[in-house]
């Protein structure tokens, strides 16, 4: 998942913003959505990406906390949600170095 977002240490990361890369994976039983072909049955995707939207697009300053806060909210929000992986990708980092990004990564369990 693509963003723009306001997150950083520094005030004008928070002032300006920048791009970021999210990475979520999650792990459940999904064998009854395997036999009933019903939503009802698995972990809705778009209700994942509008909880990431959401926290994303509050500003914190350390990545860390936003991976926790999505972490915390998706574990809470879909209880067949056993564990998940979560990595933050800040794009175009301000620390004087030719990279594609600095990112963080975090894995939860219920």
């Amino acid at each position: 998942m693509r963003f723009y977002a306001y997150h950083g240490v520094m005030e004008q990361e928070r002032r300006v913003g920048g791009e970021y890369l999210v990475s979520l994976s999650v792990e459940a039983d999904l064998s009854r959505a395997v036999i009933s072909d019903s939503v009802d049955d698995t972990v809705n995707y778009a209700a994942l990406y509008e909880v990431v939207a959401r926290e994303m697009a509050q500003p914190s300053q350390l990545l860390e906390h936003v991976a926790g806060r999505i972490g915390s909210c998706v574990l809470e929000a879909f209880p067949l949600v056993e564990a998940l992986n979560i990595r933050i990708t800040k794009c175009n980092p301000p620390m004087g170095a030719d990279s594609k990004g600095a990112s963080v990564e975090i894995k939860m369990k219920r």
